[in-house]
């Protein structure tokens, strides 16, 4: 048990499309103390559009971090500074996006090949703010895989102050595959980052991509600060469960039951109702591994993915949930 751990030991990855809100609250019903992150948020999106549709969150998803999306350093002071204003406990710039859409708005994995702009955007997030400014990338672009280039880049964007990088251990191909094809083709290469950690060893660096199981967990701690884990989390979240007391410092016992973490988002559910008309449908889609590995999962998970049950609460689907799990388990 690790009893003073670092904020970055272990965290969720930023997940378009995944990691909003009600994801963070279901996985924060299951680990207390894990590090959770934002989708990607753009600047423009902050600048021009509804912020507290993309800000807001719930108390208990702290320890909590904002990704942005972003290369103007005036416009990501700008929204570092609603981070600060929202609560947030940290602003990660995001390096390492290597869809089309992001390299057409000038970030994401694209600007690994500016790194003294990274430097600049980094520099003026840090004089706006006194959260710990951060950055997510990759080991490299394309298919050049050059321990110099990532190491210069990490090095130049340390002249702004930051210490704390984030490294998803494979290259972000910028044409020729799909972001879906990014996360599994460019060969993952997890020694870059334990390189990384040697060569720059006053700072934090935590690696992201490929890991699955807690032996992982533990060999990678033994040469970096932090893991990250990204769809592992979210297709297998009670993986997760035994994280507080494992690797987080937790008196045991910590975990939860399965069983207690849905009844936890059943009332979140009926408050999201009350409070703003968010169907439960588009809760529950968030919670859909919760029981993978038990018998009855997949009758269970047809129950919750079941919209002509949209109209009923979120209480009355669950007991229905609860019935075909437990119709499976032999007497």
């Amino acid at each position: 048990m690790h009893a003073n751990p670092n904020p970055w030991r272990l965290a969720v990855a930023p997940m378009m499309d995944w990691t909003d809100r009600h994801c963070r609250y279901f996985h924060r019903l299951v680990t207390r103390r894990t590090r959770l992150y934002t989708e990607m948020v753009t600047t423009g999106a902050l600048l021009h559009g509804d912020v507290p549709r993309h800000l807001d969150f719930s108390a208990e998803e702290h320890p909590l971090a904002l990704q942005l999306g972003g290369s103007e350093p005036a416009d990501l002071s700008a929204c570092a500074r609603l981070a600060a204003q929202w609560g947030y406990d940290e602003v990660n710039l995001n390096c390492g996006c290597p869809s089309e859409r992001v390299q057409r708005g000038a970030f994401g994995a694209c600007l690994m090949a500016e790194p003294t702009l990274v430097r600049d955007c980094v520099a003026a997030m840090r004089e706006a703010v006194d959260l710990p400014v951060t950055v997510k990338h990759r080991i490299g672009i394309d298919q050049t895989e050059s321990y110099d280039f990532v190491r210069d880049f990490v090095g130049t964007v340390a002249d702004s102050g930051c210490t704390v990088f984030i490294v998803h251990a494979r290259n972000a191909w910028l044409k020729g595959l799909s972001p879906k094809e990014n996360r599994e083709v460019p060969p993952l290469r997890h020694d870059v980052v334990h390189r990384l950690k040697r060569d720059f060893p006053a700072f934090t660096f935590v690696v992201n991509g490929g890991l699955n199981d807690c032996a992982q967990i533990d060999e990678q701690l033994a040469r970096v600060d932090g893991v990250m884990w990204g769809r592992e989390a979210y297709h297998h979240p009670w993986k997760m469960a035994g994280w507080d007391v494992r690797f987080l410092g937790a008196a045991a016992p910590a975990a939860p039951s399965r069983e207690a973490v849905e009844a936890g988002m059943v009332d979140y559910m009926d408050r999201q109702a009350r409070a703003s008309g968010t169907p439960w449908t588009a809760i529950a889609r968030h919670m859909m591994g919760l029981y993978n590995g038990v018998p009855g999962a997949r009758r269970w998970r047809q129950v919750w993915s079941d919209h002509r049950l949209k109209m009923l609460p979120a209480s009355q689907v669950a007991r229905r949930a609860r019935g075909a799990l437990d119709a499976a388990v032999p007497a």
